[in-house]
């Protein structure tokens, strides 16, 4: 047990020496990602530092399994050199056992990343996007969802409107049960609702909303129930675009997996497609295998005694091997999004190949 331990606590903190030059090498690089693409006149070296600080953990937690990979081929080239893994087959335990305690770890590292990583990640992402829209003035999302329906949002000379709607299409460009209400613009000076607008459709055209079977109230009128009008058809302007509804979703990477699951009712139940966020989660469930997948991986190619030679070609081989299980992981990501594979299937499948294939190489390769 305490050469197990021994195995985990240095996997643990080279993974962790890595992790950390790998998150100050991305921030320096971000920052000035960050004053290239915003106004260096606007953006200080503080602003930029801030919204790096907040880009990098994103990045940090995508490139986790190679962090992985890295810490894997340094540890067992360390053991190797010392010859660790030698003494360890010399007292009757093979070097197979030795890999178990770092495998294990590394499971544990992929829960702590989806328990505790992700949702801080979903919130850096979430500040970052805000900071980003103030300095690039593009505003925020124009569409929400949730348990009373999905809320859109719209300016024009007009005004502003916000729509609510119990459901829509798989892109939201049609609203059912949707209820329309105007605002004066600012520069009027007047305040409160102007009007209310209820469709029981609503389709999104060029440049307007065309409601159907339509009651529509003047709210600034004493009693607007007498004046209500109703309306077979009616044609209200919109700046709203099927591309800006479909971007104000974001990335399932925004929302906590905590948030996650309920968030993924609300679209079921406002109409919307929720398969990436579906395989998303999966994803995000199946990471610790993934992880542990990466080391069993990198023990493969150097579990070996440096004496034997070509040391270099066996680490540039576990990095292939790695990096092929992370690109099909990924190409199997987009393949359950698009929907050409079962989204359990998607998510997986790349990690217990992974470990299965790493598995056989290590059972050929180990001689005790």
């Amino acid at each position: 047990m305490k050469l197990q331990l021994y195995f985990a606590r240095k996997f643990l903190k080279i993974t962790l020496g890595i992790f950390v030059v790998f998150g100050l090498f991305m921030v320096l690089l971000d920052m000035v990602e960050q004053m290239r693409k915003f106004d260096s006149a606007e953006l200080s070296f503080g602003g930029a530092l801030e919204l790096a600080a907040l880009s990098v953990p994103e990045t940090l937690y995508l490139v986790l399994p190679l962090v992985v990979m890295l810490s894997t081929l340094a540890l067992f080239l360390s053991l190797a050199r010392t010859s660790e893994l030698v003494v360890t087959r010399a007292a009757g335990r093979s070097a197979i056992r030795a890999m178990i305690a770092p495998a294990i770890a590394a499971f544990g590292i992929g829960i702590l990343g989806v328990t505790v990583m992700n949702p801080i990640v979903a919130a850096t992402k979430h500040a970052y996007e805000i900071r980003a829209a103030a300095y690039s003035g593009n505003g925020h999302s124009a569409l929400s969802v949730s348990r009373e329906g999905l809320w859109l949002r719209q300016g024009g000379v007009e005004g502003q409107t916000v729509i609510r709607a119990q459901r829509a299409n798989l892109d939201g460009t049609v609203l059912y049960d949707a209820t329309f209400i105007g605002f004066p613009p600012e520069d009027t000076g007047a305040t409160g609702a102007v009007r209310r607008a209820e469709a029981e459709s609503a389709a999104l055209t060029v440049g307007a909303w065309v409601l159907t079977n339509v009651k529509l109230w003047p709210l600034g009128v004493s009693n607007p129930e007498a004046e209500a009008s109703f309306h077979k058809e009616l044609i209200l302007p919109s700046t709203l675009t099927r591309d800006q509804i479909r971007d104000s979703f974001g990335s399932p990477a925004s929302i906590p997996i905590w948030d996650l699951p309920a968030f993924i009712r609300n679209l079921d139940e406002a109409g919307f497609s929720a398969r990436l966020h579906r395989v998303w989660f999966q994803m995000e469930l199946a990471l610790p295998l993934f992880l542990a997948s990466m080391v069993m991986i990198g023990a493969g190619f150097t579990m070996r005694h440096t004496r034997f030679g070509r040391t270099g070609i066996m680490v540039l081989f576990a990095l292939l091997m790695g990096f092929s299980a992370f690109f099909i992981r990924n190409f199997a990501q987009i393949l359950g999004q698009n929907g050409d594979l079962p989204v359990a299937l998607a998510a997986w499948a790349p990690p217990v190949a992974a470990i299965l294939m790493s598995l056989g190489l290590l059972l050929h390769l180990e001689d005790g």
